[in-house]
């Protein structure tokens, strides 16, 4: 099973899904892991940078943004971040990769409570 991490230096969980640069993808068999790769993820603009006149076009370019964000893990079942907006959170739900919402600030220390069953997910930290 692959899991990202949504982070910016593949050590800390990032707090805010959009803004983060990088994903730490860790392949994990069991409760052994079979690897780690460091992959880039495009970053989201805020709504005021965001064009376009008619109505309809700013929820068009939020869809798209979100899935761009989600495509470089595809492969990956689970995303853990330190926080996420709902579109972000329904556009990977619908992508078929489920958010995970935790307040674990490291990624060892996250892996470790996940393979232990113990990586709590926090869905009041969605905003």
């Amino acid at each position: 099973m692959k899991i990202a991490f949504v982070t910016e230096d593949g050590v800390s969980i990032c707090k805010h899904f959009g803004r983060a640069l990088n994903y730490l993808v860790v392949d994990i068999d069991g409760k052994s892991v079979r690897g780690k790769e460091l992959r880039s993820k495009a970053g989201c603009s805020h709504p005021h940078e965001q064009e376009g006149d008619e109505e309809g076009t700013n929820a068009q370019a939020e869809a798209t943004k979100h899935r761009r964000m989600g495509d470089p893990i595809k492969d990956c079942a689970l995303v853990v971040s330190g926080g996420m907006g709902f579109g972000a959170y329904q556009s990977l739900m619908l992508s078929g990769i489920r958010p995970l919402i935790t307040d674990v600030d490291t990624i060892d220390d996250a892996v470790k409570r996940y393979v232990e069953g113990k990586l709590e997910d926090h869905l009041e930290m969605l905003h």
